[in-house]
């Protein structure tokens, strides 16, 4: 009992952490400066706490800012559909599909509103760079329930209803680095035939066998 107490503190922690993260990342002005500081406290949380998915030797790797795979959208309607993925501590974990995201150039991605515990739209995308030089199984942009959020704009940079797509701020799942972990992946409508470079690669090292 006190082992679990012990882990659902650290798992707080890193909730807490990761909402003030993402806070400030919809704060700042800034796309490039608001990434640099996501990048830094990242790789700090990563290779520091005690919550963190790293395995022995592995590091975080981040493609450089490019402005042009930032977007701001609107949310397009799509048919409802139902997906529910397995993972391995949750059991099968329910979504429905709330719309679409049209990304210029890029194509397009479903957009799930997770059913359970704390709602949130979850954003997955896999793209022509999965497996080379980032996460085979793709990774994760928006995932709102736990603080993944990118924020919202207007036509005139104020908080508006068109959804800020920044792309590089895609970042891998935790099963990215520990096998041991379960994620739910990228469906069908969440699978790109573009490439896109930026965000988290694929981390340096291997895992501790």
């Amino acid at each position: 009992m006190a082992d679990l107490l012990s882990w659902s503190q650290h798992v707080a922690s890193w909730r807490r952490e990761v909402h003030a993260l993402y806070s400030d990342v919809r704060a700042n002005p800034d796309p490039a400066a608001a990434h640099a500081d996501w990048v830094a406290r990242r790789t700090a949380l990563f290779r520091d706490h005690p919550a963190s998915a790293r395995q022995p030797g592995q590091e975080l790797d981040h493609a450089a800012y490019d402005p042009a795979y930032r977007f701001v959208v609107q949310l397009q309607p799509a048919e409802p559909e139902e997906w529910a993925p397995t993972t391995g501590t949750d059991g099968a974990v329910p979504f429905t599909r709330a719309g679409r995201f049209d990304i210029p150039g890029i194509g397009s991605l479903d957009v799930w509103w997770l059913e359970s515990y704390g709602n949130g739209i979850f954003v997955p995308l896999r793209d022509a760079t999965a497996g080379r030089t980032t996460y085979g199984a793709g990774r994760y942009l928006l995932d709102t329930v736990k603080g993944a959020d990118l924020g919202r704009e207007g036509p005139d940079g104020a908080e508006g209803t068109r959804w800020v797509l920044d792309l590089n701020f895609s970042y891998n799942p935790s099963c990215a680095y520990d096998p041991n972990w379960a994620c739910p992946l990228a469906p069908l409508g969440n699978r790109l035939e573009a490439e896109v470079p930026v965000g988290e690669l694929s981390p340096s090292g291997q895992p501790h066998d």
